[in-house]
């Protein structure tokens, strides 16, 4: 199928591309990578009145260090995260998980603000958000805020931005020192949407965990944070007994559902396998560091 017809304006400030939005409503989409709304508007969706393209906006797509967090463009490319030195650095979790972000074509295109505005169940992008507090700057015709990713997914496919709205770069704390990361994910074939994904991080102090994070992606309408099985493992070593109170903590915070791919029980057994897995992994690098 091809798409309804639509109006196209290509916007070279974020004032103009919110203004023609806010003139729009809700008729209009913006379209930077168009990895997610191409095919939608392909199968006919998704029909607008009007595409608005902000890739000619300058300053738009960078990966930045600060003294307490980087920040990133909303207009950085999937491929850019994935292979910055300056993510690998601070945050190799978010570099690996951009490894499993579809296939290198479609992270060449897509975008990073395009992603976590999508706000898609199953992808890797929300759910790192999550993982690593990020904000997320946005700008209107009305002025800027601040986001908190905790606070920015709402629904499937559904994020708290308004008509004319435009995500323009989010913000990544810095993780603290003796921070050891792990991420685990399964799908039916290499670049498919997860049937699960976990990613942790675990900060250790003097043999016990200091701050756990948990964040899973495939088993509910959104990404989510397991905070009852983070504070479980707070003040603790990384001992069997923690893990296994960990994973039950997740396994009962989730909501998966059963579709063509796997079943409910699947998702929630496999999401606690991999959980498992992840606090492994980030245990074993924490203590490294520390040592």
């Amino acid at each position: 199928m091809k798409p309804a017809s639509f109006e196209y304006i290509v916007a070279d400030s974020l004032e103009m591309a919110a203004a023609a939005l806010a003139e729009a409503g809700p008729d209009a989409k913006i379209i930077a990578g168009g990895q997610s709304l191409v095919p939608m508007l392909n199968f006919r969706l998704l029909r607008p009145s009007i595409l608005v393209d902000i890739n000619p906006i300058a300053g738009l797509a960078f990966v930045a260090e600060t003294a307490n967090a980087i920040r990133v463009g909303a207009l950085t490319r999937h491929h850019q995260l994935e292979t910055s030195p300056v993510i690998a650095r601070h945050m190799p979790v978010l570099s690996c998980a951009m490894t499993h972000v579809a296939h290198l074509a479609i992270r060449n295109r897509g975008t990073i603000g395009g992603s976590l505005a999508h706000g898609d169940p199953a992808a890797e992008l929300p759910m790192m958000a999550l993982l690593l507090d990020a904000e997320l700057h946005v700008a209107a015709t009305a002025g800027k805020r601040t986001i908190a990713a905790r606070d920015f997914f709402l629904d499937a496919l559904t994020v708290d931005l308004g008509p004319d709205d435009i995500v323009t770069e989010i913000a990544l704390p810095k993780l603290p020192p003796g921070t050891g990361w792990g991420f685990e994910e399964v799908a039916r074939r290499h670049g498919d949407f997860a049937l699960a994904a976990v990613a942790v991080t675990l900060t250790v102090s003097d043999g016990t965990i200091a701050q756990a994070r948990i964040a899973l992606t495939g088993v509910g309408p959104t990404a989510l944070r397991a905070e009852t099985a983070e504070s479980r493992l707070i003040g603790h070593p990384l001992e069997a007994d923690m893990t296994s109170s960990a994973i039950d903590a997740v396994r009962a915070a989730i909501e998966p559902e059963t579709d063509l791919h796997a079943s409910a029980d699947y998702r929630r057994h496999l999401a606690g396998v991999l959980t498992g897995r992840a606090l492994a992994a980030a245990w074993r690098r924490a203590s490294a560091s520390a040592a």
